[in-house]
């Protein structure tokens, strides 16, 4: 009899085998786990702007956020508050954070040079936006033509001057910041030999300190008849001290942002140069999944340039 049971047992389990391993569905092959992974991916990207204390980049960012939810991707955005050091650290961060590209909008375009050979260590790949980094592996920079921009300022000035003994005044942006040179480079090229360029100092692309400096600059050069700022934050700065000294004083601004179109509209800003701050973003996010997803990707994108005027 135990015999008997034991047999019956043996039979039993062998039968239960037979049909597990007949069993339709129950693979568990590596291959088609990591089809189902890669296929619902969702791609991090972090972004590192210099500063959203600034409608312009207030604007990218949102473009580069509405690009990505378009997308299905997650952003992560960061501030660094102009400060390089603070920036090198948020990068760091958010490449522990396991981010699968970073684009950043640098403080400092030397400075920033480490956190994007940091990122490229990390096989993290960059894109840089509106300012440019002078070092290390970047996959695409979108921004528009800082110096032509620049250009543009200075010929406008020269038709609104008409004068080639003008005082002129210029307010620069963020000391090693690729914008800052480039649009002061491209004004500079447009006006050499035509005005008198009588003061140049930095306001850091910063609304309150354009109306300090601009303050010392008139009190110094009280025959100023016009001014270039390498921002629209220093130009609307500017202009306060103007009204407050009472002056009129021709002022051109650099950016299109809200404040200075509706300044330009009231007669008070004579113009500024509309850089598209949402279109840069838009187009940094859709470089950005191209890269992610394999395609091949341009290592400069341009974005159009515009002079807003009454």
């Amino acid at each position: 009899m135990k015999k008997l049971k034991w047999a019956f047992l043996m039979a039993v389990v062998l039968m239960l085998a037979a049909c597990s391993l007949d069993q339709p569905g129950s693979s568990t092959s590596d291959d088609e786990g990591d089809a189902s992974k890669d296929g619902d991916k969702t791609y991090k990207v972090g972004l590192s702007v210099s500063t959203l204390n600034n409608p312009f980049f207030v604007t990218l960012s949102e473009g580069v956020k509405e690009q990505a939810k378009e997308s299905g991707a997650k952003v992560i955005v960061v501030d660094a508050q102009d400060d390089a050091s603070k920036q090198a650290s948020d990068v760091e961060d958010l490449i522990q954070q396991g981010v699968d590209l970073l684009i950043i909008n640098p403080t400092d375009s030397q400075a920033v040079v480490s956190a994007v050979e940091s990122a490229n260590s990390s096989n993290v790949p960059v894109v840089t936006v509106d300012r440019s980094a002078e070092g290390g592996e970047v996959v695409s920079h979108i921004a528009s033509d800082n110096k032509a921009g620049g250009v543009l300022a200075g010929e406008y000035m020269l038709e609104l001057l008409g004068d080639d003994t003008a005082q002129v005044a210029e307010l620069e942006g963020v000391a090693g910041s690729s914008a800052a040179r480039d649009r002061g480079a491209g004004f500079n090229e447009a006006v050499e030999g035509k005005v008198n360029i009588v003061a140049k100092q930095t306001a850091n692309f910063n609304r309150a300190e354009g109306l300090t400096v601009m303050e010392n600059i008139l009190q110094a050069n009280p025959n100023i008849q016009a001014v270039f700022a390498h921002n629209d934050e220093m130009a609307l700065g500017a202009l306060e001290a103007i009204q407050s000294a009472g002056k009129d004083i021709i002022v051109i601004g650099f950016d299109a942002t809200e404040d200075a179109v509706a300044s330009v509209k009231d007669g008070k800003l004579a113009a500024t140069i509309a850089q598209k701050p949402e279109e840069i973003g838009k187009k940094a996010m859709e470089a950005a999944i191209a890269k992610l997803k394999g395609d091949d990707v341009e290592a400069a994108i341009p974005v159009g340039l515009e002079l807003i005027k009454e």
